[in-house]
C-alpha cells in the first residue's frame, strides 16, 4: 500500500531516535548520560500530583469539553494576563494534549500551497514539519549567535513577502537557549503590525530565565494580541511532560476552527490532568523556582566546562535548559561529533543539524540532568576531545 504524498513531507524529532539509540547501548551493559532529551529531571511538584491522585478518586476519568474545563481555561487566563501584561479572555484559550497541537491545529486551519512561513532556524524542527505538512512553503530565518541566537532583522525583513501568512517566534529558545531581546520583539511587531500576518509565539519556557531578563511576547506589544496565538503549557515549568496538558491563547476567530480540529483527533484533554492543571497554576510556585535556581547552577557550570575545551565554545544561554555548544572550529561535522560522542564517549547529545541548517556546526546539550551527570559529562567529552586530536 503506497503512502499518501503528504507523508513525504512529515518529519521527526532527532531526540527520540538518539534516546532510542542511547537505550540500545545501555541494554549491552554500556553507561550513557543522557543530555538528549528536553525534559525536567524533576518530579511533579506533589500538590500536583495529589491533585491528579483526588481528581481520578472523584471520578475524573471521563469526556469534558473539547476547549478544555473553564475552571482551567480562567486559570490559564489569568496567568497569561499576569505575565505578559494583557488582557485575555477565558473564551480565547483552547487546552490541548501537549503544547503541539497549538502548533499543528492553527497551520492546518490558516495555511495552504502559496503561503509562505517565517521560522527560526535552527528551532524546534516540528515548526518546519508541520509547515510542510500543511502545504506552506517553509522560510527559514537564522538565529545569529553573535546577537544572542536572536533574528538577523535584516534577514527578517527581507524574508517578509506577499505571501507571508504566518511568523513564528521561540523566545526563550530551543535548541539555543537564547533570548529574543525586547527591542527585536518590537521591531518585529512594527514590521507585521499592518500586515495580514498571524504570529505563533510559543513560549513554553517563559518561567525557566536567568539573570534579570524577561522574555517579552509581542502579543504585549501594540495592535499585535488580536494576530498572536500564545503557546505555553505545563510539560517544562512543572516537569509535567508525561501529563500532556498544553494550551493556545489566540484570536477569537481561530478558536472554532482549532476546536473543529480537536474534537476529530483527540475528542478532549483528559479531565484528571487539567485539575491538576488548576493546581499547577494556582498553588504554591516554590517547585518552580528552586528548579530554575539549580538549572542556573548548572548551565553555569557545564558551559564552563564546555568552554574548556579545544576548539569549543558555548554562548551562556539566557533560558529554556539547553547548551548550544559551537564546534566549528574542530573542523569535523556536527552530525559526525555527536555520533561519536554516544558511541565512544558515552554521552547522548543532539546534532545540531538536526535543527535545520542553521544548526550545522553545533552540538545540543540539555541539562536537565544532575549536576554530577553533568560533570561527569563534561570530562568525558575532554577526555574524547583530546583522543580524537590525537
Amino acid at each position: 500500500m503506497k503512502l499518501a504524498e503528504r507523508m513525504s513531507r512529515i518529519g521527526a524529532e532527532s531526540a527520540f531516535d538518539v534516546l532510542t539509540r542511547a537505550r540500545a547501548l545501555e541494554a549491552q551493559g554500556r553507561d550513557v548520560i543522557h543530555l538528549e532529551i528536553g525534559e525536567p529531571d524533576f518530579p511533579t511538584p506533589k500538590h500536583i500530583v495529589d491533585a491528579g491522585k483526588k481528581a481520578l478518586d472523584e471520578g475524573w476519568t471521563h469526556y469534558g469539553p473539547t476547549q478544555g474545563y473553564p475552571e482551567l481555561r480562567e486559570a490559564i487566563a489569568e496567568h497569561i494576563s499576569t505575565t505578559r501584561g494583557i488582557q485575555a479572555n477565558p473564551a480565547n484559550v483552547c487546552v490541548t494534549p501537549g503544547g503541539k497541537p497549538i502548533i499543528f491545529f492553527p497551520m492546518l486551519a490558516l495555511l495552504g500551497p502559496g503561503d509562505e512561513v517565517i521560522y527560526p532556524n535552527p528551532g524546534f524542527p516540528i515548526y518546519e514539519s508541520m509547515i510542510r505538512v500543511s502545504g506552506a512553503t517553509p522560510v527559514p530565518v537564522p538565529l545569529i549567535e553573535e546577537r544572542g541566537f536572536s533574528f538577523d532583522l535584516a534577514i527578517f525583513r527581507k524574508s517578509l513577502t506577499s505571501q507571508t501568512k504566518m511568523v513564528v517566534l521561540n523566545s526563550p529558545q530551543n535548541p539555543t537557549g537564547g533570548m529574543i531581546p525586547a527591542e527585536d520583539i518590537a521591531a518585529i511587531a512594527d514590521e507585521l503590525r499592518d500586515r495580514d500576518v498571524v504570529v505563533l509565539s510559543d513560549e513554553i519556557y517563559a518561567r525557566i530565565v536567568y539573570g534579570d531578563e524577561h522574555p517579552v511576547s509581542i502579543a504585549s506589544m501594540p495592535g499585535m494580541l488580536e494576530k498572536t496565538i500564545i503557546l505555553d503549557g505545563f510539560s517544562k515549568t512543572y516537569a509535567m511532560t508525561g501529563w500532556r496538558l498544553g494550551y493556545g491563547v489566540m484570536p477569537p476567530f481561530l478558536v472554532d476552527p482549532v476546536n473543529k480540529l480537536m474534537v476529530n483527533s483527540n475528542s478532549c484533554t483528559a479531565s484528571f490532568t487539567q485539575k491538576a492543571g488548576v493546581a499547577a497554576l494556582r498553588g504554591p510556585q516554590d517547585d518552580v523556582r528552586t528548579m530554575v535556581r539549580e538549572f542556573h547552577r548548572r548551565r553555569d557550570a557545564f558551559c564552563a566546562g564546555l568552554n574548556d575545551i579545544p576548539g569549543w565554545h558555548c554562548a551562556i544561554p539566557g533560558g529554556a535548559f539547553y547548551a548550544f555548544a559551537n564546534v566549528k572550529a574542530t573542523g569535523r561535522p556536527s552530525r559526525e561529533i555527536a555520533d561519536s560522542l554516544l558511541a565512544d564517549a558515552g554521552v547522548a547529545c543532539l546534532n545540531g543539524g538536526g535543527f535545520g541548517e542553521y544548526g550545522e556546526g553545533y552540538i545540543r546539550f540539555s541539562y536537565a540532568n544532575s549536576y554530577e551527570n553533568l560533570m561527569r559529562a563534561v570530562e568525558r567529552i575532554k577526555t574524547w576531545s583530546r583522543s580524537a586530536s590525537v
